[in-house]
């Protein structure tokens, strides 16, 4: 086989296994796990029955691949337009309302922070591309240390985990009781971050010793 028709087939097997994806979030996304079948996302996707096998042992297997792929994509588009631009000082309050808008057009990541899918809700916290957000978040935050924008003495590791904890119980916030009940906290919640994070003052503003931290003389 020439390099050229490999090339093809490679090609065509990965546009045969995303159309087989792309049915299969919609369609859990809409019926759940327990409901859906392989032959209904099969058919969904245009191919044969079997096919889907070929690139997925398991209905399990599928259904896990296409909780990792909506989940990425949730993230992906809450981090291509936040954590890469420098510009962005307020960057983990844009960072909520991104997600927050994203998880919208997810309905597979979306079905899951409602509870819908409680044997793998847990899963939610070992998704791959959560990995990224808190690597991410902890070198955005090092950057800034850094730049001396955010204090020195705190962990960034540390604080990325919690700033993604406190994003996924914001998304389920949103998805469970409802984006304008939910997202009248973001600023709060943002608030939280800015304290947490920002440069610590040398003085008090109303009194005369030092904070917490500040190196005596």
């Amino acid at each position: 086989m020439s390099a050229q028709v490999e090339s093809q087939s490679e090609t065509k097997g990965a546009a045969t296994r995303r159309a087989i994806l792309e049915a299969a979030i919609t369609r859990f996304g809409r019926d759940g796990y327990r409901t859906t079948s392989v032959a209904d996302i099969a058919r969904d996707a245009s191919v044969g029955g079997s096919v889907a096998y070929a690139y997925f042992p398991s209905k399990e297997a599928l259904f896990l691949a296409a909780v990792d792929e909506d989940a990425a994509g949730v993230i992906e588009e809450g981090l291509s337009s936040v954590i890469e631009d420098p510009d962005i000082s307020n960057w983990q309050d844009t960072l909520i309302f991104t997600l927050v808008q994203a998880v919208e057009s997810h309905p597979l990541a979306r079905r899951l922070l409602a509870g819908l899918e409680p044997e793998v809700t847990v899963r939610v916290l070992d998704i791959p591309a959560l990995t990224e957000v808190r690597k991410a978040c902890a070198e955005r935050i090092r950057v800034e240390q850094m730049a001396g924008t955010v204090r020195p003495d705190v962990n960034p590791d540390g604080i990325s985990n919690g700033i993604v904890a406190l994003m996924l119980s914001m998304l389920m916030s949103v998805v469970q009781l409802g984006s304008e009940t939910a997202v009248s906290y973001s600023h709060d919640v943002a608030s939280v971050f800015a304290a947490a994070l920002g440069p610590v003052p040398t003085r008090c503003a109303t009194c005369d010793a030092p904070l917490l931290g500040t190196p005596s003389h």
